[in-house]
């Protein structure tokens, strides 16, 4: 179980509390953990990698259409504020996932930093997590793929270059909104724009190959951002890109309406409308190849509209369901240690 590290016990925990008025804001909570494994395995066609890699449960950006928040559910905390204030550490990360590299059975695949909670969230200015894991990577000449909205991912651009020259590293940074009043609605404890970019310029510059993803599209509140946004992610180095339509499955759906609701009331019929043209009536559709994308008239005027501006623009994009540019694992000559030589496969 995870160990709490900072702040006491919530005193109002409880089953069910009558407040006299507004609640309190929730508590920030650290809790340690040592993970008995790292690296997992996904056999979904809806996503670009088989194998990820995730330092942190939990994720301090508290983004509202989050489809990583019932997984929190696991730990026996919510999927709502709890997702985003009560946080799990893997202390040990960086050891376990360099005695899994050193395996004989490991094959040197690309490794998904992010593909459940953001490797670059906050925390990892204290952790270094993300870091450590990726010198292992380095060490162990094993190619990389970031996804983040962390401005902290520049920290590390000699290193994701680095590893870029030994194995292949990518990094998509996330940029999904242009209204910065949206953005903070939306993803209220991520950096701006700018700021994210500023971050994909830095990468760029170290020579560390960059995409942007606009993930996710959100009929009625952002779709009509995509063309700017490509081309400022363009002009900071990207050179590729991809988009995936939002995803409410279970709790989330309850989360992203209560924020949407309540920040930008505004726009919420129109959301709720938009959604339900582009999935067919309903607000998610779960099935396996089938969640990223959508359906109709107005889903294609979203995708001809992305297809069309990031062909002007010269950047890639792919061809599989979640819109990621394909890319096979650069599997090179490394050191697995222990005195097992070298492993090479050059199929």
């Amino acid at each position: 179980m995870p160990k709490l590290r900072s702040n006491p016990p919530n005193p109002w925990s409880a089953t069910h509390v009558e407040w006299l008025g507004e609640p309190p804001p929730a508590g920030f909570e650290v809790y340690e953990e040592e993970a008995k494994s790292l690296i997992v395995e996904n056999d979904s066609p809806d996503v670009g990698f088989r194998f990820g890699v995730n330092p942190y449960r939990g994720c301090q950006h508290g983004c509202a259409y989050c489809y990583a928040r019932p997984s929190h559910q696991v730990l026996g905390f919510g999927a709502g504020t709890d997702f985003e204030r009560r946080i799990v550490v893997k202390v040990n990360a960086p050891d376990v996932l360099r005695r899994e590299l050193a395996r004989p059975s490991w094959r040197g695949d690309e490794l998904a930093f992010s593909g459940n909670t953001d490797c670059y969230q906050p925390l990892e200015a204290s952790y270094a997590l993300t870091r450590r894991c990726l010198e292992v990577c380095r060490d162990a000449s094993n190619p990389v793929g970031v996804i983040t909205k962390g401005v902290l991912v520049a920290r590390d651009a000699p290193l994701l270059a680095e590893i870029e020259r030994r194995a292949g590293a990518r990094v998509h940074v996330s940029v999904p909104f242009l209204d910065p009043e949206v953005a903070r609605a939306m993803e209220p404890g991520a950096a701006s724009v700018a700021r994210r970019l500023e971050a994909l310029r830095t990468l760029a510059d170290a020579g560390v190959p960059v995409g942007v993803s606009l993930a996710p599209v959100i009929p009625g509140l952002n779709d009509g951002d995509l063309p700017e946004l490509l081309e400022r992610a363009r002009d900071a180095g990207a050179t590729s890109a991809f988009m995936t339509l939002v995803r409410l499955p279970a709790e989330v759906l309850d989360v992203f309406a209560a924020r949407l609701e309540a920040s930008l009331p505004g726009r919420a019929s129109k959301v709720w409308a938009s959604l339900r043209d582009v999935r067919g009536g309903a607000l998610d559709d779960r099935r396996f190849g089938h969640r990223m994308e959508g359906v109709g008239p107005r889903w294609k005027a979203i995708a001809d509209l992305f297809a069309v501006q990031a062909r002007r623009l010269g950047l890639e994009t792919g061809e599989t369901p979640a819109g990621r540019a394909p890319r096979e694992p650069r599997r090179v000559a490394r050191d697995v240690a222990r005195g097992q030589g070298l492993l090479f496969d050059g199929a």
